[in-house]
């Protein structure tokens, strides 16, 4: 896992997409398979050191960096002993487990299951104009207004984001994320 959060960590993202290794270690004699679901979990953590919140997203100095998810959880506790411990602009990490929308109240990242799809409109619609960096697996999901889309296939991860959806809460997306990332065409929803 240290060898995942690290080369991500370093902005090498098309290196990460593309991993299929997780736990290699010199001088191991076998490796072991990553999930998609855990090289999502890094992408969440890592995702906060590639993205700006406006000042008002936190409401103390010291709040900690919500990841939320909301619906059925694919990581288990990958996603928590991946921000155990971890720090992004003197931010700890707060993972927090959400069944309905009207729960959210200090989210920064959230992740939308795919067993939210039949929901999904009302979903973002209820979190619009929110500073939340909303992010599924989910297919279409930045057709109706979703920030970034992990799209599976071919043993990698690739990142669809959609600038436009960013925009309304504020969001700002580092060029260096954006490079290893297919751009949404403006008002293509």
């Amino acid at each position: 896992m240290a060898l995942l959060r690290g080369t991500i960590g370093r902005g090498l993202w098309s290196m990460a997409a593309g991993l299929a290794l997780l736990g290699a270690r010199p001088g191991a004699a076998q490796t072991v398979r990553a999930s998609a679901s855990e090289v999502q979990a890094v992408f969440l953590f890592n995702f906060a050191q590639f993205v700006d919140w406006p000042a008002e997203a936190f409401p103390d100095p010291q709040a900690p960096l919500v990841i939320g998810i909301l619906g059925k959880d694919p990581f288990g506790s990958f996603l928590d002993e991946t921000v155990r411990g971890e720090t992004v602009r003197g931010r700890t990490f707060k993972i927090v487990r959400y069944r309905r929308v009207e729960e959210i109240k200090d989210c920064h990242i959230l992740f939308i299951s795919r067993s939210e799809t039949k929901r999904l409109d009302g979903i973002l619609a209820a979190l619009r104009d929110r500073p939340i960096l909303t992010v599924s697996n989910g297919d279409d999901f930045d057709r109706p207004g979703g920030i970034i889309r992990f799209i599976l296939g071919e043993n990698r991860i690739r990142l669809s984001i959609d600038l436009e959806a960013a925009q309304a809460p504020r969001l700002i997306i580092s060029s260096k994320l954006l490079r290893s990332a297919e751009i949404v065409p403006p008002s293509s929803r």
